[in-house]
Protein backbone atom coordinates (compact mmCIF):
# COMPACT_ATOMS: atom_id res chain seq x y z
CA UNK A 1 0.00 0.00 0.00
CA UNK A 2 1.34 3.43 -0.95
CA UNK A 3 1.65 6.12 1.68
CA UNK A 4 -1.06 8.25 0.05
CA UNK A 5 -3.45 5.30 0.12
CA UNK A 6 -2.59 4.34 3.68
CA UNK A 7 -3.22 7.88 4.85
CA UNK A 8 -6.80 7.72 3.61
CA UNK A 9 -7.81 4.94 6.01
CA UNK A 10 -10.73 5.88 8.30
CA UNK A 11 -8.81 5.82 11.61
CA UNK A 12 -5.38 6.56 12.98
CA UNK A 13 -3.12 3.68 14.21
CA UNK A 14 -4.53 3.87 17.76
CA UNK A 15 -8.00 3.52 16.19
CA UNK A 16 -9.04 7.01 17.24
CA UNK A 17 -11.54 8.18 14.61
CA UNK A 18 -9.91 10.51 12.11
CA UNK A 19 -11.27 14.05 11.89
CA UNK A 20 -12.11 14.98 8.30
CA UNK A 21 -12.59 18.20 6.42
CA UNK A 22 -14.97 17.71 3.49
CA UNK A 23 -14.76 20.76 1.23
CA UNK A 24 -17.06 21.14 -1.74
CA UNK A 25 -16.02 23.59 -4.43
CA UNK A 26 -18.32 26.15 -5.99
CA UNK A 27 -19.15 29.83 -6.32
CA UNK A 28 -21.27 31.82 -3.84
CA UNK A 29 -24.35 33.70 -4.98
CA UNK A 30 -27.79 32.74 -6.34
CA UNK A 31 -26.70 33.14 -9.96
CA UNK A 32 -24.36 30.15 -9.57
CA UNK A 33 -26.52 27.85 -7.44
CA UNK A 34 -27.64 25.48 -10.19
CA UNK A 35 -24.58 25.56 -12.44
CA UNK A 36 -22.37 22.49 -13.04
CA UNK A 37 -19.47 24.25 -11.30
CA UNK A 38 -21.40 24.15 -8.02
CA UNK A 39 -21.80 20.39 -7.74
CA UNK A 40 -19.28 20.39 -4.89
CA UNK A 41 -21.48 22.76 -2.88
CA UNK A 42 -24.54 20.64 -3.70
CA UNK A 43 -22.94 17.41 -2.49
CA UNK A 44 -21.87 19.05 0.77
CA UNK A 45 -25.45 20.27 1.26
CA UNK A 46 -26.78 16.77 0.58
CA UNK A 47 -24.23 15.25 2.97
CA UNK A 48 -25.15 17.81 5.62
CA UNK A 49 -28.85 17.07 5.22
CA UNK A 50 -28.32 13.32 5.47
CA UNK A 51 -26.20 13.63 8.63
CA UNK A 52 -27.95 16.44 10.47
CA UNK A 53 -25.21 19.05 10.03
CA UNK A 54 -25.91 22.77 9.58
CA UNK A 55 -23.41 24.41 7.23
CA UNK A 56 -24.10 28.00 8.23
CA UNK A 57 -21.18 29.14 10.39
CA UNK A 58 -18.86 31.70 8.76
CA UNK A 59 -15.24 30.84 9.32
CA UNK A 60 -11.98 31.09 7.32
CA UNK A 61 -13.74 32.53 4.25
CA UNK A 62 -16.17 29.59 4.18
CA UNK A 63 -19.55 28.39 5.39
CA UNK A 64 -18.85 25.47 7.70
CA UNK A 65 -20.64 22.98 9.90
CA UNK A 66 -19.39 20.43 12.41
CA UNK A 67 -20.92 17.02 12.93
CA UNK A 68 -20.38 13.30 12.56
CA UNK A 69 -20.34 11.17 9.41
CA UNK A 70 -19.88 7.39 9.43
CA UNK A 71 -18.88 7.54 13.08
CA UNK A 72 -16.09 10.11 12.58
CA UNK A 73 -15.95 13.82 13.45
CA UNK A 74 -16.31 15.88 10.30
CA UNK A 75 -16.20 19.51 9.27
CA UNK A 76 -18.24 20.30 6.15
CA UNK A 77 -17.22 23.41 4.24
CA UNK A 78 -18.22 25.52 1.24
CA UNK A 79 -15.46 28.07 0.47
CA UNK A 80 -16.89 31.51 -0.28
CA UNK A 81 -13.81 32.91 -2.04
CA UNK A 82 -15.10 32.08 -5.54
CA UNK A 83 -13.77 29.06 -7.32
CA UNK A 84 -10.37 30.27 -8.48
CA UNK A 85 -9.27 31.13 -4.93
CA UNK A 86 -10.73 28.11 -3.13
CA UNK A 87 -7.33 27.09 -1.80
CA UNK A 88 -7.09 30.20 0.39
CA UNK A 89 -10.15 29.14 2.34
CA UNK A 90 -9.26 25.43 2.45
CA UNK A 91 -5.77 26.17 3.77
CA UNK A 92 -7.09 28.64 6.36
CA UNK A 93 -9.62 26.08 7.59
CA UNK A 94 -7.03 23.32 7.83
CA UNK A 95 -4.67 25.56 9.78
CA UNK A 96 -7.43 26.64 12.14
CA UNK A 97 -8.55 23.04 12.71
CA UNK A 98 -4.97 21.70 12.95
CA UNK A 99 -5.59 19.25 10.09
CA UNK A 100 -3.25 18.05 7.34
CA UNK A 101 -3.94 17.13 3.68
CA UNK A 102 -4.43 13.53 4.86
CA UNK A 103 -7.64 14.73 6.51
CA UNK A 104 -9.07 16.45 3.41
CA UNK A 105 -11.74 15.21 1.00
CA UNK A 106 -12.27 17.64 -1.88
CA UNK A 107 -15.53 17.36 -3.86
CA UNK A 108 -15.90 19.03 -7.23
CA UNK A 109 -17.22 18.93 -10.81
CA UNK A 110 -15.09 17.38 -13.54
CA UNK A 111 -15.51 18.36 -17.20
CA UNK A 112 -13.18 15.51 -18.25
CA UNK A 113 -15.81 12.98 -17.08
CA UNK A 114 -19.26 12.46 -18.62
CA UNK A 115 -22.39 13.56 -16.81
CA UNK A 116 -23.31 11.22 -13.88
CA UNK A 117 -19.88 9.55 -13.76
CA UNK A 118 -18.08 9.60 -10.42
CA UNK A 119 -14.44 8.94 -9.64
CA UNK A 120 -12.66 8.80 -6.29
CA UNK A 121 -8.92 9.38 -6.35
CA UNK A 122 -6.32 9.47 -3.54
CA UNK A 123 -4.24 12.14 -5.27
CA UNK A 124 -3.62 13.72 -8.68
CA UNK A 125 -3.18 16.88 -10.71
CA UNK A 126 -5.74 19.64 -11.12
CA UNK A 127 -6.59 18.49 -14.64
CA UNK A 128 -7.40 22.03 -15.72
CA UNK A 129 -9.79 22.72 -12.83
CA UNK A 130 -8.93 26.15 -11.44
CA UNK A 131 -10.43 25.49 -8.02
CA UNK A 132 -8.41 22.32 -7.56
CA UNK A 133 -5.30 24.08 -8.84
CA UNK A 134 -5.80 26.73 -6.15
CA UNK A 135 -6.07 24.07 -3.44
CA UNK A 136 -2.95 22.27 -4.68
CA UNK A 137 -1.00 25.54 -4.78
CA UNK A 138 -2.17 26.61 -1.32
CA UNK A 139 -1.42 23.23 0.30
CA UNK A 140 1.77 22.64 -1.74
CA UNK A 141 0.71 19.04 -2.38
CA UNK A 142 -1.46 16.91 -4.66
CA UNK A 143 -1.81 14.24 -1.98
CA UNK A 144 -5.38 14.61 -0.82
CA UNK A 145 -8.50 12.57 -1.55
CA UNK A 146 -10.90 13.91 -4.13
CA UNK A 147 -14.40 12.99 -5.32
CA UNK A 148 -14.87 14.03 -8.96
CA UNK A 149 -18.38 14.34 -10.42
CA UNK A 150 -18.67 14.22 -14.19
CA UNK A 151 -20.42 17.10 -15.97
CA UNK A 152 -19.49 16.66 -19.66
CA UNK A 153 -22.71 16.80 -21.70
CA UNK A 154 -21.65 14.23 -24.30
CA UNK A 155 -21.17 16.66 -27.17
CA UNK A 156 -18.30 19.02 -28.01
CA UNK A 157 -17.97 21.98 -25.64
CA UNK A 158 -16.39 24.95 -27.36
CA UNK A 159 -16.20 27.12 -24.25
CA UNK A 160 -15.58 25.04 -21.15
CA UNK A 161 -15.34 28.07 -18.86
CA UNK A 162 -18.69 29.32 -20.07
CA UNK A 163 -20.34 25.89 -19.92
CA UNK A 164 -19.57 25.26 -16.25
CA UNK A 165 -21.14 28.59 -15.27
CA UNK A 166 -24.37 28.18 -17.27
CA UNK A 167 -27.50 26.88 -15.53
CA UNK A 168 -27.99 23.15 -15.91
CA UNK A 169 -30.21 21.95 -18.73
CA UNK A 170 -33.61 20.42 -18.07
CA UNK A 171 -32.37 16.97 -19.08
CA UNK A 172 -29.75 17.11 -16.33
CA UNK A 173 -32.24 17.83 -13.57
CA UNK A 174 -33.75 14.36 -13.78
CA UNK A 175 -30.36 12.86 -12.89
CA UNK A 176 -29.21 15.52 -10.42
CA UNK A 177 -30.89 14.23 -7.27
CA UNK A 178 -29.51 10.72 -7.74
CA UNK A 179 -26.03 12.06 -8.55
CA UNK A 180 -25.95 14.16 -5.37
CA UNK A 181 -27.02 11.17 -3.30
CA UNK A 182 -24.27 9.12 -4.90
CA UNK A 183 -21.70 11.83 -4.25
CA UNK A 184 -22.68 11.99 -0.58
CA UNK A 185 -22.50 8.20 -0.39
CA UNK A 186 -18.98 8.32 -1.87
CA UNK A 187 -17.81 10.67 0.90
CA UNK A 188 -19.45 8.52 3.57
CA UNK A 189 -17.75 5.42 2.13
CA UNK A 190 -14.30 7.05 2.15
CA UNK A 191 -14.71 8.02 5.79
CA UNK A 192 -16.06 4.62 6.82
CA UNK A 193 -13.96 2.25 4.70
CA UNK A 194 -10.97 4.16 3.31
CA UNK A 195 -10.22 5.36 -0.18
CA UNK A 196 -9.09 2.07 -1.74
CA UNK A 197 -12.23 0.12 -0.87
CA UNK A 198 -14.34 3.09 -1.87
CA UNK A 199 -12.69 3.35 -5.28
CA UNK A 200 -13.62 -0.27 -5.97
CA UNK A 201 -17.10 0.04 -4.53
CA UNK A 202 -18.17 3.52 -5.63
CA UNK A 203 -16.32 4.54 -8.82
CA UNK A 204 -18.68 4.27 -11.75
CA UNK A 205 -19.03 5.11 -15.41
CA UNK A 206 -21.69 7.44 -16.71
CA UNK A 207 -25.12 5.93 -16.99
CA UNK A 208 -25.36 3.92 -20.21
CA UNK A 209 -21.62 4.13 -20.90
CA UNK A 210 -19.47 1.10 -21.63
CA UNK A 211 -16.16 2.95 -21.75
CA UNK A 212 -13.79 3.60 -18.86
CA UNK A 213 -13.20 7.19 -17.85
CA UNK A 214 -9.93 8.73 -16.69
Amino acid sequence: MHASEESAQPATPDRTPRTWLVAGLGNPGPEYELTPHNLGFMVVDRLAEANGVRVTRKEAMALVGRGEVSGCPVWLAKPQTYMNHSGLSVRALMERLALTPENLILVYDELALPWTALRIRPRGSAGGHNGVASVIESLATEKFVRVRLGIHPGHPVADGAGFVLQPMKRAQYKDLDELLDYGARAVESIIAEGVEKSMTKINRRAQGSNTEEA
